[in-house]
């Protein structure tokens, strides 16, 4: 076995002088919102525990390092293949060009050092080090900030482009401000992994199997288990404890539609913050790890070093965590996690929460829940919780508040622990007084003084959610009007012909030269909310470069949001007749879609918005 070669290598010394490749029968990129957030949330905090403003860049030389784990490379043919380490080698190279095109935006040198880790000069040929074929395309458009439609691509490539997505939406740029190049230089130079090379592919696939297979060190969740079952002196009650436990775990593994590898990990991490976390880190040097963050990672070692809170460490104390509590928890998560997967009656806000990719939505929708809760109870907890965070979400995006994972972090602690364990009556009054009192609305942000729906238009933050609020207001508009809800269908990218934002203008100044000042004009309004649908796919390509006089007519076979601009939607629709009349909804087909239409439109989709995400909807949820 002396072919094999292990070696430590930081970010700089792994991607600088060589490339990766995959075999063709590798899995695709696999990684989730999730994994990029704690991956993000975890650098981060490590990097802040050393950084002290006013620090040189060289002193990232003696801040702490962090460890990635290790990957498995098999040399053969001149080319490096991970045999083991995709994830994070793609993960990392992701964020490497995030944070390139950023500190080139900002004129920063750091972008230099950066971009050959991600793109090379091979003897005059470009190479990305990321050499997979399939994937060239969108990596150089990350890399130059081209524009890439992923749809009809391969699953990697369309997970890539969706990650890359969420890196933009942390917030990571902004946490970090002026310490940026700081971070750059960190990640390059204090961050690193080990390296297994051989030039064997029977050595790398036993390395492989062996590491996977076997001598597996124990989980936090297996530690975790052993710290509470070992003051049960009862041998039987020890025994039933462990076989409920295991079974708790395995369901949790094993359910759902997409089974998770660490999704027991993920309910007791949401379980334990949402209930038991009493602080949270405050930012900036030398800041320590308090309950949220250290529930959040190590959370078998904050168990035991927090055990007297938490009522831990007797018999009688693990006999009640692990045989009641826990089972309680593992069953609200999963019913979170199956509405988050199908929409489900009653719990539609859970869906629309997980839609928009909100990340802690788990552990604040068990924040209220009591094991004594009765199932009707739960549901309608969850139901309450998730419909806050819905219509505060919401207002958050139309205002470009940024609501990513780590920017979010402070705000759902608070959250949790101002609803945690309350009375279902008493939950929905404070989550109605707190949308009250919210200075952040559809009509605008109080801080920033502007904002709102009206100032809504297609941007590269905005385009996930006003797809999310197109899909809504059309969902809602049919189910109003006696038609099935849409709304899965309408966001469900996998379907052969999904739904896309077609804009009700073409792309074509010159169709609108005499309504428009400028060309500017035109194209800012071409891309606010009141001039966008949602059409299948293909009729929204064949659309494209029509006149409004065309379109409308293609319109009217569509869903009723879409159909309403043509006089044939309001034809012998008395369900959509009572629709509107009962929310005193100005609805209104229009032969010309000029600027005072727009205007009309505008003030429709308002009206929608505002009915859509009520805080009177809470109020559905008292017993």
């Amino acid at each position: 076995m002396s072919a094999i070669t292990p070696h430590y290598r930081t970010v700089q010394q792994l991607l600088q002088t060589q490339s990766f490749a995959i075999d063709e029968y590798q899995r695709e990129y696999k990684w989730e919102k999730k994994n990029v957030d704690e991956l993000l949330s975890d650098l981060l905090d490590k990097f802040q525990s050393s950084f002290r403003e006013g620090d040189a860049t060289g002193a990232v030389s003696t801040y702490e390092e962090y460890f990635l784990g290790s990957i498995i490379v098999s040399k053969r043919n001149g080319k490096n293949y991970l045999i083991d380490g995709q994830q994070r080698v793609t993960s990392l190279t992701l964020l490497l060009i995030y944070l390139y095109r950023a500190a080139k935006a900002k004129g920063l040198s750091v972008a230099e050092t950066i971009a050959p880790l991600i793109f090379s000069d091979n003897l005059g040929q470009p190479k990305f080090n990321l050499d997979i074929p399939e994937r060239l395309a969108v990596i150089k458009a990350l890399f130059d900030g081209a524009a890439f439609t992923p749809d009809g691509k391969d699953e990697s490539v369309r997970t890539m482009h969706a990650r890359y997505g969420d890196i933009v939406q942390n917030e990571l740029i902004t946490e970090l401000g002026d310490a940026l190049p700081h971070f750059a230089y960190w990640l390059l130079t204090r961050v690193g992994l080990i390296e297994i090379a051989t030039g064997n592919d029977n050595y790398a696939y036993a390395i492989f199997e062996t590491m996977n297979d076997r001598g597996k060190p124990l989980s936090p969740v297996d530690m975790l288990k052993a710290y509470l079952l070992a003051p049960i002196d009862d041998p039987d009650q020890r025994r039933l404890a462990n076989d409920g436990w295991k079974k708790e775990v395995l369901d949790l593994l094993t359910f759902g539609k997409t089974q998770e590898g660490d999704r027991d990990a993920s309910c007791i991490k949401a379980w334990l913050r949402s209930q038991h976390a009493e602080s949270h880190r405050v930012g900036g040097a030398d800041a320590t790890k308090r309950d949220w963050e250290l529930a959040g990672t190590v959370f078998n070692r904050w168990v035991r070093d927090n055990a007297g809170r938490l009522n831990v460490g007797s018999q009688q104390g693990n006999l009640m965590r692990v045989t009641r509590d826990f089972p309680f928890f593992a069953k609200a998560y999963k019913q979170i996690v199956a509405a988050s997967e199908t929409y489900t009656p009653g719990l539609e806000a859970v869906f629309y929460n997980a839609h928009n990719e909100f990340t802690w939505q788990s552990t604040v929708l068990l924040a209220p829940l009591e094991p004594n809760d009765d199932d009707e109870t739960v549901r309608r907890k969850i139901a309450a919780t998730a419909t806050y965070l819905d219509i505060w979400l919401m207002r958050r995006t139309v205002n470009y508040v940024r609501v990513g994972y780590s920017s979010m972090s402070y705000a759902m602690w608070s959250l949790c622990r101002d609803i945690r364990r309350k009375p279902l009556g008493e939950l929905v009054q404070v989550l109605t007084d707190k949308l009250a009192k919210d200075d952040v609305t559809f009509q605008g942000h109080a801080q920033k003084g502007r904002g709102g729906i009206d100032r809504l238009a297609l941007n590269q933050f905005s385009r996930r959610y006003i797809f999310h609020l197109l899909a809504r207001i059309t969902a809602f508009t049919d189910a109003g009007s006696g038609r099935p809800d849409p709304f899965p269908a309408l966001v469900d990218r996998n379907q052969k012909n999904p739904f896309d934002i077609e804009h009700i203008w073409a792309n074509d100044f010159a169709q609108h030269q005499g309504a428009f000042a400028t060309a500017q004009e035109f194209a800012e309004m071409r891309d606010t909310v009141p001039a966008l649908l949602l059409l299948p796919a293909d009729v929204n390509r064949s659309l494209q470069d029509q006149p409004y006089s065309y379109k409308v007519q293609k319109y009217a076979s569509h869903h009723l949001y879409t159909a309403s601009l043509s006089p044939s939607a309001y034809l012998n629709q008395p369900q959509f007749d009572a629709f509107r009349t009962r929310h005193t909804l100005d609805f209104k087909p229009f032969d010309d879609f000029s600027k005072d239409a727009w205007a009309e439109r505008q003030r429709l989709v308002g009206q929608l918005v505002d009915l859509v995400w009520s805080p009177d909807r809470l109020q559905a949820f008292l017993p």
